[in-house]
């Protein structure tokens, strides 16, 4: 009977070794729950670059983002299926995260665990929750999206060139 399942064992082994069986790895509440949350500096390519490392090669880009399968990982008890990280084409660098919960249920277990508070910035039937920190939370479809965005930082300012007089003409 053991023998039977020796080259089944094998397989998943050698599988996990190439990459094909992919861990969540141990970091990715304190990354990512962190980054969603806000709490942390938003780098659109150090996100892209850790989600590459984990997760492989983004399954799609859309909307300014970078999409990233996230099979078996969680945030405060939750499912999150797909981590989104923005490309430079957005005015925002973002992270954001799809939560298999409504935003109510994925809002009681983040304050549940760490104490995070939003508010209702809306009176409409599908409410955007944010936080001081400016993580939002947002209906998206049955489930919900939170993220962090941030207006991209302006490039340091370079002073002018050092113009050269015109050269005098020579008079003989």
């Amino acid at each position: 009977m053991r023998s039977r399942w020796r080259p089944l064992l094998a397989a998943v082994a050698l599988a996990a070794q190439t990459g094909m069986v992919q861990a969540v790895p141990t970091t990715f509440g304190t990354i990512i729950g962190n980054a969603v949350l806000c709490r942390d500096h938003t780098d659109n390519l150090y996100f892209y670059d850790y989600l590459v490392k984990f997760f492989k090669e983004p399954y799609k880009h859309e909307g300014g983002a970078f999409w990233f399968k996230t099979d078996g990982a969680t945030l405060w008890g939750i499912t999150i299926p797909e981590v989104m990280v923005s490309d430079d084409t957005s005015p925002y660098i973002f992270v954001g995260a799809v939560a298999e919960a409504p935003p109510e249920d994925l809002e009681k277990a983040i304050i549940a665990q760490v104490g995070h508070h939003y508010t209702r910035i809306d009176t409409s039937a599908y409410p955007v929750r944010e936080s001081k920190p400016a993580s939002r939370i947002v209906y998206f479809d049955t489930r919900s999206k939170i993220y962090c965005a941030k207006f991209k930082p302006m490039p340091p300012v370079q002073p002018p060139a050092v113009q050269m007089p015109p050269a005098r003409a020579r008079t003989k």
